[in-house]
């Protein structure tokens, strides 16, 4: 049976496993990226990580997930934020297929885990379908009938960066944004709390924790809309975090919801929560590699 490394580069953790060729996780592990540390200091770890398997299994590819902006095409990193310093302009194709003879393919995190959720999540049921990954930042992609859109430079749905009045989407509607107006009303300094406290307190019936989750819904709710009323998906899929709250959340967003999109367009569209968790990346690169496979 063939086998398949796949690796999901965070910047703060990296996901891999051993996948087969039915889409069955074998193995599955995490180390700390230390990414502040840059491009090169990846290369070395990805390496690692790839002839330790090596060691021990036949190996057919080796499929990846990143932050970042990704040419697919070429496996090459195009753009990156300051939290992995040096990172653009590494070729993953290359320096795998060079270093270990192996093929790779590399895409985008948030559209690994789109097309992860549009093939055994959410979204499987769906013609299309657009992933939005709330987190400290927040990341979106679209798949079309089995394909990620990418745009015509490899930069659609990079949604983090609307301009929503008050600010960016992810500087508005993201867990540190959370996090930020909490501390805030509660005159806390932003690092002695965390998503899981403040939805511990507003489960508990905190005011100011439930009042702050659910300006946030709104925030998130305003975005959808307006990311709908450009791109019209079939199903509206939401991950990250703090999304794994999902029975709890799922009121209020259906209540921001009403109040921020159109009747109509809200009733045609299928709202729902990711099901792939941190897999999700791991799942996305190894659909991504397979799908390649098959063009080729």
């Amino acid at each position: 049976m063939k086998k398949y490394i796949a690796i999901d580069i965070g910047g703060t953790r990296i996901k891999h496993g051993l996948i087969d060729e039915n889409g069955q996780i074998l193995q599955k592990h995490e180390l700390a990226s230390q990414a502040h540390l840059g491009g090169s200091h990846l290369v070395t770890l990805v390496h690692e990580i790839i002839a330790d398997y090596l060691a021990r299994e036949t190996i057919e590819a080796v499929g990846i997930s990143t932050a970042g902006m990704v040419d697919p095409e070429k496996g090459e990193i195009i753009y990156s934020g300051s939290q992995i310093p040096n990172y653009i302009g590494i070729n993953w194709k290359e320096s795998i297929r060079d270093r270990f003879g192996l093929r790779c393919e590399v895409e985008n995190d948030v559209n690994c885990a789109g097309l992860s959720e549009y093939i055994i999540g959410s979204g499987k049921d769906f013609s299309s379908c657009v992933c939005l990954t709330i987190g400290t930042g927040i990341g979106a992609c679209m798949v079309v009938e089995g394909e990620i859109f990418h745009g015509a430079h490899g930069a659609a749905f990079e949604v983090g960066y609307m301009n929503m009045g008050e600010g960016t989407y992810q500087e508005v509607a993201s867990t540190t944004a959370l996090v930020q107006a909490v501390a805030k009303r509660l005159k806390l300094p932003p690092q002695s709390l965390n998503g899981h406290f403040i939805f511990e307190r507003a489960k508990a019936g905190d005011p100011v924790c439930n009042e702050e989750i659910d300006r946030l819904m709104d925030h998130i709710a305003f975005g959808i809309a307006n990311i709908c009323y450009v791109s019209n998906p079939a199903i509206v899929i939401l991950g990250g975090g703090i999304m794994e709250q999902s029975e709890f959340l799922k009121p209020k967003l259906q209540k921001a919801l009403e109040k921020n999109m159109l009747d109509y367009l809200r009733s045609k569209t299928e709202f729902a929560f990711a099901k792939n968790g941190n897999t999700a990346g791991m799942l996305g690169a190894y659909y991504h590699l397979r799908r390649r496979e098959q063009k080729r």
